[in-house]
């Protein structure tokens, strides 16, 4: 399975993002929502069941499935994968999720967290037919600072991983494979990554917000802290290989650590995605932005791979000089200046041709 990435490919976004709203959504009924998720390709009959069930759900799932592939962009934007998507591809990022890379593990973990928001979310507002706010925190409870009763509307985040772990996994759990069994337990670690940033969130209430008083509820945070987190996953990813029962993983290099059910694991070495390859799904790094001063990834170095880089000189306009003005406001000048902007060399053709 090419996972979520491939189910929620851009069909399913245009369908229910973008050509309907909510209300157009309930209007159609089964019939169209049956219309709807029978045009879906790759989806199993589990998946297309809860589809045609629950086209409210589906809508969320699209959402969410812009927010998390714009925080992959956001985490890798200074990297040679740079999580770029794919024109026209029913695969969304094409050949990349094939190998069972690194990548292809932070791709299935960031995609799966990205549902568990977006449809946890989407319970709170009132969005969902089947869920609304938590109903178990209710009541009186207590933590470090003393007593509190549960008000608002608490996120109902077992709701989100529930429902994201019987769409997204259904289809992983029709082959018994190694690579399933990697998708599996990467899906895990994003869908419960979200669950470990829930915050307590309250308001005070007494004579002069002495909190005297809490009402209390349980949020979940910004997205970006799941995305960050994931991020750091993939940096300390294990390689591993299938155990011999074929139940579960060993590591591949016994000097390392095994992994345990919060690590991403991957089975094959990432390509460096220097160069165009159309067996990797690479498109290189031609043009990319690089920082001549930086050793680090986004340096021109390792960015551009040793080709090289173009300078071209470019006017930009910012804003400078700005004061506080009483009483309330800032007010800047707009100033002109003259930057360097460095881009990776293409490479040469013979270079090229040999990767395609």
């Amino acid at each position: 399975m090419l996972g979520i990435a491939k189910i929620l490919r851009r069909t399913l976004i245009e369908a229910l993002v973008e050509d309907l709203n909510l209300k157009e959504i309930l209007y159609i009924g089964a019939l169209g929502a049956r219309v709807i998720c029978d045009n879906i390709p790759a989806l199993v009959n589990k998946q297309r069941q809860l589809c045609q069930r629950h086209p409210d759900i589906m809508q969320a799932i699209g959402e969410g499935t812009k927010e998390w592939i714009r925080e992959c962009q956001h985490q890798f934007r200074h990297h040679r994968w740079n999580c770029s998507t794919l024109e026209r591809d029913p695969t969304v990022f094409g050949r990349v999720l094939l190998r069972s890379s690194r990548e292809a593990a932070f791709v299935y973990a960031i995609s799966s967290a990205g549902v568990v928001y977006a449809l946890t979310r989407a319970c709170s507002q009132g969005d969902l037919k089947m869920c609304n706010c938590d109903p178990q925190k209710r009541g009186r409870d207590k933590d470090e600072r003393g007593e509190f009763d549960w008000g608002g509307c608490s996120d109902h985040i077992n709701y989100g991983i529930r429902f994201a772990k019987a769409f997204i996994d259904a289809k992983e759990r029709t082959v018994r494979d190694a690579r399933a069994l990697m998708n599996l337990h990467n899906n895990r670690c994003g869908r419960t990554a979200v669950k470990r940033f829930m915050k307590l969130e309250c308001k005070c209430h007494g004579v002069s917000g002495s909190c005297a008083l809490r009402t209390c509820w349980m949020a979940m945070s910004d997205f970006r802290k799941t995305g960050d987190y994931l991020r750091k996953k993939y940096n300390g990813a294990i390689e591993v290989t299938m155990n011999q029962d074929g139940t579960g993983f060993t590591v591949a290099n016994k000097a390392f650590r095994r992994a345990t059910k919060n690590d991403l694991v991957y089975f094959e070495n990432s390509p460096n995605y220097c160069l165009p390859d159309k067996s990797t799904g690479s498109i290189g790094t031609a043009g990319r932005l690089c920082n001549k001063t930086s050793h680090s990834p986004e340096g021109c170095e390792v960015m551009c791979c040793g080709r090289g880089y173009d300078t071209t000189r470019v006017e930009q306009f910012t804003q400078c000089e700005c004061k506080f003005e009483w009483c309330c406001a800032v007010e800047c000048k707009v100033c002109k200046e003259t930057v360097d902007v460095h881009t990776c060399k293409a490479p040469k053709q013979a270079e090229w041709l040999d990767k395609t």
